[in-house]
């Protein structure tokens, strides 16, 4: 769906421009954020990519990850930008309060907001929406909306076909996912063509790990898994000391929640992490099984219905049995 298309008439000359994505920023949210702002840089408008957090360290490697503005390390810059912006990308988010921080900024600018998104249950607070929550990844849609709605695909070079793939890759989990479709293929051969280095972004982000948190892996696999056979579910607990004793930092605990729902059986699948502010939770089915249901009716988030996720003022060990409670609840479709 695209809406406000008439707004995109502002893109004709340059324009002072600030694109944002949600709060921890995933290998989707950097990758769609870079991969639009190397776009616009070379249609010469004046853009900055704002962040309200650090990011996985596997990340680190993107092009243009230098130039990115880090609101707790760069905080005058951040909110100047934002203040002076004639438009403003919100990309990978639905809801606003998803930037953390930055949302009062956001809030404030003067700035269009313009949603580039594929989350369930959009807000209603851009004047330009581009969103698809069939869409395998925010990346996916950055591709069409350079290629098909602005008509520049031969615009998209090496750096841009780069983001754009370890965006739709990490996404998908590596192509892994039902949202992996042929038009995702046809996408992927596209930046592959115009540039991106498969197997090298493959590297970057799955062959990085350090030695703290591969022994982290082993200590959760061993001491933190939960199966639940009788529900088909299985769930990682991590307390805050659990972090502390490796060292854990932005990044590391990503894709472990996955190891649970590899077991053979498990149709549904929890990481709950005490992060001391907010007990996080993520959760992974197969299926029908909708975790974003689950996420917005108990945990005060959503997301899509195989991968969403959520949060909870209460504590570690509240928040586990809140989730183990609701099962019965699903059990028809936790057991079929």
């Amino acid at each position: 769906m695209l809406r406000g298309e008439n707004n995109l008439t502002l893109l004709s000359q340059p324009r002072r421009i600030v694109i944002t994505t949600h709060h921890k920023p995933d290998g989707d949210a950097l990758g769609s954020s870079l991969a639009l702002y190397h776009w616009l840089k070379k249609r010469n408008h004046d853009v900055s990519v704002v962040l309200s957090s650090d990011f996985p360290s596997f990340l680190d490697w993107m092009p243009g990850r230098s130039d990115a503005i880090i609101y707790p390390e760069q905080t005058k810059s951040a909110k100047e930008l934002l203040a002076n912006a004639e438009i403003v990308f919100c990309l990978d988010y639905s809801a606003l309060s998803r930037t953390n921080i930055l949302e009062q900024f956001i809030t404030a600018s003067p700035g269009q907001k313009w949603m580039i998104d594929h989350h369930l249950d959009p807000e209603d607070f851009a004047s330009l929406v581009y969103w698809d929550s069939s869409a395998a990844a925010t990346a996916q849609l950055i591709y069409t909306f350079i290629a098909d709605v602005l008509e520049a695909r031969e615009e998209i070079n090496a750096d841009i076909a780069t983001c754009l793939y370890a965006g739709i890759m990490t996404d998908t989990g590596s192509f892994r996912f039902r949202s992996t479709t042929a038009a995702v293929h046809h996408i992927i051969a596209n930046l592959i063509e115009a540039g991106a280095r498969n197997w090298e972004i493959h590297e970057h982000i799955y062959n990085s790990s350090t030695e703290r948190r591969l022994k982290f892996l082993g200590y959760a696999l061993l001491n933190c898994l939960e199966v639940i056979p009788e529900y088909n579910t299985a769930l990682f607990a991590i307390s805050k000391e659990d972090l502390a004793q490796f060292d854990i930092t932005t990044g590391d605990t990503e894709g472990l929640v996955n190891y649970a729902l590899s077991i053979k059986g498990i149709r549904l699948a929890a990481l709950i992490i005490d992060r001391t502010e907010l007990i996080k939770l993520s959760l992974r089915s197969i299926g029908e099984i909708p975790c974003n249901e689950i996420c917005k009716k108990y945990f005060n988030g959503g997301g899509h219905l195989n991968a969403s996720g959520g949060s909870s003022t209460s504590d570690l060990a509240a928040v586990v049995n809140t989730f183990k409670s609701i099962l019965p609840e699903y059990n028809d479709i936790l057991t079929k």
